[in-house]
């Protein structure tokens, strides 16, 4: 094991031949690790709610000389029923066969309020997104991954989804629960080939956290780009055999 992922120093290739899917790849963490995924070789499968998006992300990636072509899977986890997820993976799985990576980074913050004044239909909205999406994502495509020889799925969390702090209402819940479903996932899979673990990024600059810290300086933060090498690392060869792992970037 390596004892410094976010330090991971790895080779050109090191996804060659992997199929990954990643939720949210149209901004952020997710749009960086799509890319830099591909360019390791990885052939990626590029998830979001908006066509528009995914299709940008997709063009950079064709711009990548010697790159997989992805493919673009859109899904909107706030409405998604369990027919949808169903073709999702019937699509996967009719194209592809397989998957070795399944990294959930796509999430939603909520409001900002007191436990008091939350609205308890945005409670459900979030908590469906962050936390019931993964989950039946990951069950309707345990298929796919048990037919990898080396399958790894990933799950963010943030530092709200370990200590309760005040005014972060259903996101930190929904982390909360994130935890505890890799946990469960790794621990009920512990004699199979199937690892998962668990990033917590940090402070990165994306969307979401200038929605969350709107005053704050951004040219402080660090770039989605720099904190992929913990994630490469989960999604390579080189993490065989580690799972139930929770890893913080920063």
């Amino acid at each position: 094991m390596i004892t410094d992922p976010k330090n991971y120093e790895y080779g050109d290739n090191i996804l060659s031949g992997r199929i990954i899917l990643i939720t949210g790849a149209s901004d952020g963490i997710g749009r960086a690790l799509a890319i830099q995924a591909s360019t390791l070789g990885g052939r990626v499968i590029l998830h979001g709610r908006n066509t528009r998006k995914l299709e940008r992300v997709y063009d950079e990636i064709e711009s990548i000389k010697d790159a997989p072509t992805p493919a673009i899977a859109v899904l909107d986890l706030s409405v998604a029923t369990g027919d949808d997820y169903t073709a999702l993976a019937k699509s996967i799985q009719e194209s592809f066969g397989r998957l070795d990576g399944l990294l959930h980074n796509a999430a939603i913050l909520g409001q900002r309020l007191p436990i008091t004044q939350y609205d308890p239909d945005e409670w459900q909205k979030v908590m469906h997104v962050n936390l019931t999406g993964p989950l039946v994502l990951t069950q309707v495509l345990m298929p796919m991954l048990r037919n990898s020889n080396d399958p790894s799925v990933i799950f963010t969390s943030s530092g709200v989804g370990r200590v309760g702090k005040p005014f972060w209402g259903a996101y930190s819940a929904s982390k909360f629960g994130i935890e505890a479903l890799f946990q469960m996932l790794a621990a009920e899979n512990e004699h199979t080939t199937l690892r998962s673990n668990c990033i917590n990024p940090g402070p990165v600059r994306t969307k979401m956290r200038l929605e969350a810290y709107p005053a704050e300086d951004r040219e402080k933060l660090i770039a989605p780009e720099d904190v992929t090498a913990t994630y490469i690392y989960l999604l390579g060869p080189d993490s065989k055999g580690v799972t139930g792992k929770s890893f913080d970037i920063q």
